[in-house]
């Protein structure tokens, strides 16, 4: 892999005094055209770190708006591609910035026409689709603000945040989604119009504006500054009643710029294959909205695929060949567990099983050279990983449209193993942490400067900061203006002295790589008074490939158990290679075969922990948890109160 940018070393502290840098931050300059990694200044508090931050890599945006970026393309390079469009019969057709530019005014004209003005609310409630985003920057090219709703939220939800943020307008991908809302519009006296993609609105919303002059739409977006609100998102509600999340164009400006250029080799660097980027993680939520704005900045080629089922996903894989995906590590472990069925019901168990022990030494040897801990990787182990790309690590490649470079991954913690093993596949990872509240991501990790099982350094322009209970604190120009709050006149401050309470726990080293250690709301404490913070215990087992799901509980209790769910490819290929019928994975609930490899995997997740913090009990379920059923959010985390309540007497029974 060809080195992007180089870093530039810091010496390392001596005779550091309380609550004085640890690490002088580097400026960054310009090296041969390329930008420098500039390193954390870290500051400490009873000689623990307490605080990392990153100054920005991008100067600010004072003026003008994101409705901006498709025209300012389409001046800059009219031909060059940027985005791809699925078409009825699977191809892809070549969006070009002009074309883009084009489309967005003609939808922009067409809202103009229907009578919104400046600031009024549209609701977008579709999949991952290219109608999103150019309704995205045609409602911002019109002064609009937009307001994503999942496609799967129920009624009740729907109907809320239609209510809340006062949405004039409603655009659903499908009939039924329209239909579903039908009975509650006269409780939305607000909502105007309902709008379906499948059934060509979008287009003729276009046709509504052609007999407006362009420059109506000029003078709506030349009203627009970096502190105008752009998009009012709603947390997913895994603790109640979601919140809008109020973010500017700046907000977005200032995470998107910053991660540009930090993430060098995705946007910028240079080589024979164009950069692309297949989006199939929900527009709905603000990664894939960061990241499909960042694509357009940097003229990167986006696609969007609308559906997380191999069956459709990979087909759009094999034919889009994104260099970059955007994931979350239960997609990654799928992923790696996939393949390795795939090798064990070929008679390959023990080549897939050597392959992934070099690939994870592979990288984490390449980490010890680029943290400068080691030589890099050995003779030895180049000459393996060598032998078994072809056998292993390029299939694997392969299944992702084999173009695949990068991942960046995002949502919860990906684990050393793992990402050690992409590395050393070929797949270079960057994980990040953030929320809806900081646009996206905080930190991530740096190239050529990886400390695998952290979610990296803070992003360029962010700070970080560790409160005395373990909360992480984040400030930055990418931190949002407030919650939408109608009832308060609009937005009301969100932050404390410019820093936000993200609810996560966490500890950053002494080079500022931050590493979650769990949610302040979900920590579990026992009859004996033991803090326990349940994520890794959970991410552990949820990596197993018999295991779909995983949930701690003990609160309150004498000690820590666990509900485990069944993953049904995993049980299916593990009931053929023992020989053994399929069968419905609620059916052996109770095998002892079963229960003996569930309470093996529990035994290798316990030496993570101490003995107070362990696992004593575990509890198959006869279900998943899935968003249908209530159990996990559209992001995959769970809902750990709709668990408790439909699962209680599965947890009485583990400490009967």
């Amino acid at each position: 892999m060809s080195t992007p940018y180089p870093t530039v070393p810091v010496p390392p502290d001596s005779h550091v005094s309380s609550g004085a840098p640890v690490h002088a931050p580097v400026h960054a300059t310009d090296y041969d055209g390329l930008p420098v990694l500039v390193e954390p200044e870290t500051r400490r508090l009873d000689g623990v770190v307490r605080e990392a931050s990153v100054p920005p890599f991008a100067p600010p945006v004072t003026h003008g708006s994101l409705a901006d970026l498709p025209f300012d393309n389409a001046e800059k390079d009219p031909e060059a591609v940027v985005l791809s469009r699925r078409t009825s019969d699977g191809d892809w057709q070549d969006v070009t910035a002009l074309d883009f530019a084009e489309q967005v005014l003609a939808v922009a004209k067409g809202l103009i026409a229907e009578g919104f003005t400046p600031g009024d609310r549209i609701a977008v409630m579709a999949r991952t689709t290219y109608e999103w985003t150019l309704l995205d920057f045609a409602a911002w090219a019109a002064g609009l603000v937009t307001v994503p709703i999942y496609p799967t939220s129920s009624v009740f939800q729907t109907r809320w945040i239609l209510h809340d943020s006062g949405a004039l307008a409603l655009v659903t991908e499908t009939a039924g989604q329209a239909a579903a809302i039908g009975p509650e519009l006269e409780h939305l006296p607000d909502l105007r119009h309902v709008w379906v993609m499948d059934k060509g609105h979008v287009d003729r919303l276009a046709e509504a504006g052609a007999q407006l002059p362009d420059a109506e739409a000029d003078i709506r977006r030349g009203m627009l500054v970096p502190d105008t609100l752009a998009t009012i998102i709603y947390t997913s509600g895994t603790t109640g009643r979601p919140k809008g999340c109020a973010l500017s164009h700046g907000n977005f400006f200032a995470e998107v710029d910053n991660a540009i250029e930090l993430l060098h080799p995705v946007f910028k660097a240079k080589s024979d294959e164009k950069a692309s980027v297949l989006l199939f993680l929900p527009m709905s939520h603000v990664f894939g909205r960061m990241v499909a704005i960042a694509c357009v900045r940097a003229r990167v080629r986006l696609g969007h695929s609308p559906s997380l089922k191999a069956d459709d996903l990979l087909p759009d894989l094999a034919a889009f060949r994104p260099t970059c995906l955007l994931t979350i590590p239960y997609m990654l472990e799928k992923v790696f567990n996939s393949a390795r069925a795939k090798a064990e019901a070929g008679g390959r168990l023990s080549t897939f099983d050597r392959a992934a022990s070099v690939a994870q030494r592979y990288g984490e040897a390449l980490e010890a050279r680029q943290t400068g801990t080691g030589s890099g990787p050995s003779r030895s182990l180049k000459t393996a990983r060598t032998f078994y790309d072809p056998l292993v690590y390029r299939r694997i490649r392969n299944a992702m449209g084999g173009r695949v470079r990068y991942a960046i991954c995002g949502g919860s913690p990906l684990g050393r193993r793992l990402a050690a093993f992409y590395a050393g596949a070929g797949i270079e990872i960057f994980e990040g942490y953030g929320l809806t509240e900081t646009t996206a991501a905080s930190t991530v990790t740096p190239p050529l400067k990886p400390r695998l099982g952290t979610v990296g350094w803070p992003m360029p322009g962010t700070r970080v900061r560790i409160a005395a209970d373990g909360e992480i604190l984040i400030a930055g120009d990418h931190v949002l203006r407030g919650y939408w709050d109608p009832q308060a006149g609009g937005v009301v401050p969100a932050t404390q002295d410019g820093w936000l309470a993200t609810g996560d726990l966490g500890e950053l080293d002494d080079e500022g790589y931050l590493t979650i250690t769990g949610r302040k709301k979900e920590l579990l404490i026992t009859a004996g008074g033991k803090s326990v913070a349940p994520a890794p215990l959970e991410n552990w087992l949820r990596s197993h490939p018999l295991i779909s799901q995983a949930m701690l509980v003990g609160d309150g209790r004498p000690y820590i158990s666990a509900l485990i769910t069944l993953d049904p490819d995993g049980i299916t290929h593990w009931r053929l290679m023992n020989g053994k019928h399929p069968v419905p994975p609620e059916l052996l609930i109770g095998d002892e075969e079963l229960t003996a490899v569930l309470q093996r995997a529990v035994d290798e997740a316990n030496k993570l922990v101490s003995r107070p913090e362990s696992i004593r009990r575990f509890a198959v379920l006869p279900v998943d948890f899935t968003e249908e059923t209530g159990h996990l959010t559209p992001s995959m985390k769970l809902r750990r109160e709709a668990i408790m309540r439909d699962f209680a007497a599965q947890v009485e029974e583990l400490y009967g």
